[in-house]
């Protein structure tokens, strides 16, 4: 696959993430590349041509993380767009897929320069973990979403 343009690029760039429950922890990675260099997000990446966005999915968080996961269901779809001077210099369409764990040895592999579990307190209080605002809102939401499939009687 040729190498996409990433910064400037001639039109937006579609992502995909995975938001991996698992006992009431949430998966993610450090960013070793730019944007976001250093914070904590979700893993995920960029969906390959004629790939299905939630292959895309478990494929990034396979690479990123070296588990495997199941997507469920949307969480959120987001905009990142970063301006530079008047121009583009990012512009991310992310869909972010709630995700059941299905196995995998945890461990940090390609661009991501730590690959860790979670807890909720520490993504809601300002921790050491550096974490974009937005990204907590949906670790957030897909939280929440897994406490209702369990009232509910779905997945734990």
């Amino acid at each position: 696959m040729g190498k996409v343009r990433r910064e400037y690029p001639e039109t937006p760039l579609v992502g995909v993430g995975g938001v991996v429950v698992n006992e009431g922890r949430v998966l993610l990675v450090r960013r070793g590349s730019e944007p976001l260099k250093g914070h904590w997000t979700l893993p995920g990446g960029l969906l390959e041509l004629g790939e299905p966005v939630t292959e895309g999915v478990a494929r990034e968080v396979r690479e990123e993380t070296g588990l495997t996961v199941e997507p469920m269901e949307l969480v959120e779809l987001i905009d990142r767009v970063h301006r530079e001077g008047g121009r583009v210099r990012y512009h991310y369409v992310i869909a972010d897929y709630l995700c059941r764990l299905t196995g995998g040895t945890l461990r940090a592999g390609s661009d991501a320069d730590g690959a860790r579990w979670v807890e909720r307190a520490e993504w809601n209080s300002h921790s050491a973990l550096i974490l974009d605002p937005i990204t907590v809102r949906v670790i957030e939401k897909g939280w929440q979403r897994v406490q209702e499939l369990k009232k509910s009687g779905g997945e734990g």
